[in-house]
């Protein structure tokens, strides 16, 4: 199949979709700390999805899984590590609706295994696999909350109807009563050993 410059107009990261076992302290820490708004919320009996805004149509999110229990763990960049599990799947933002379902056609047209297009009420989105077993999706803003202020009272937007405690704090004061603090070094040091890893002083 020949390429054509013209056949897709990516457009950044939708979202990286990471894990957290805690998604108020994630809220706190995002939101709070690092300034990347959050900007919607989706929740189902199994799992909360929260999206951070780190630049216009483009997301950070987490996973909260229900009643799943995590490793924790420390872990430099750059450092192998086999506990490494806090990456869920990766979303590449496309402009549109017609976008979304050409690179369908063209996942197809390649022998490559793709989902139908499943909406998410703000995003639309279809899932498959790189070679490497890493899950991908492709996805479009129906309604972008990215780059714009945020209303966290918009039931389309922040769909979790029992959210975490920091997202009733943005709802109802417009601000985090508190965020929290991490460590860089003790916590890295400690995982590791565990491991049997020790890095170079």
């Amino acid at each position: 199949m020949a390429e054509t410059p013209d056949q897709v107009h990516w457009r950044g990261v939708h979202h990286l979709a990471l894990v957290t076992a805690d998604m108020d302290a994630t809220v706190r820490f995002w939101h709070g700390v690092l300034g990347a708004r959050l900007v919607a919320t989706l929740a189902v009996p199994a799992f909360k999805h929260y999206f951070f805004d780190v630049a216009p149509g483009n997301t950070v999110a987490f996973f909260e899984y229900a009643d799943q229990p995590l490793d924790s763990f420390a872990k430099p960049a750059g450092v192998p590590y086999a506990r490494a599990a806090q990456f869920d799947h990766l979303s590449l933002h496309l402009p549109d609706e017609e976008a979304l379902h050409r690179m369908r056609d063209r996942l197809k047209a390649h022998g490559c295994e793709v989902t139908d297009v499943i909406d998410h009420g703000f995003l639309r989105s279809i899932y498959f696999s790189d070679p490497n077993g890493i899950a991908l999706e492709a996805s479009w803003w129906t309604l972008d909350p990215t780059g714009r202020p945020a209303d966290h009272a918009d039931e389309r937007l922040f769909a979790d109807p029992d959210p975490v405690p920091a997202v009733r704090e943005l709802r109802e004061e417009g601000r985090l009563r508190h965020t929290v603090a991490t460590r860089l070094v003790d916590g890295v040091i400690e995982d590791l050993r565990r491991e049997g890893i020790t890095l170079e002083r």
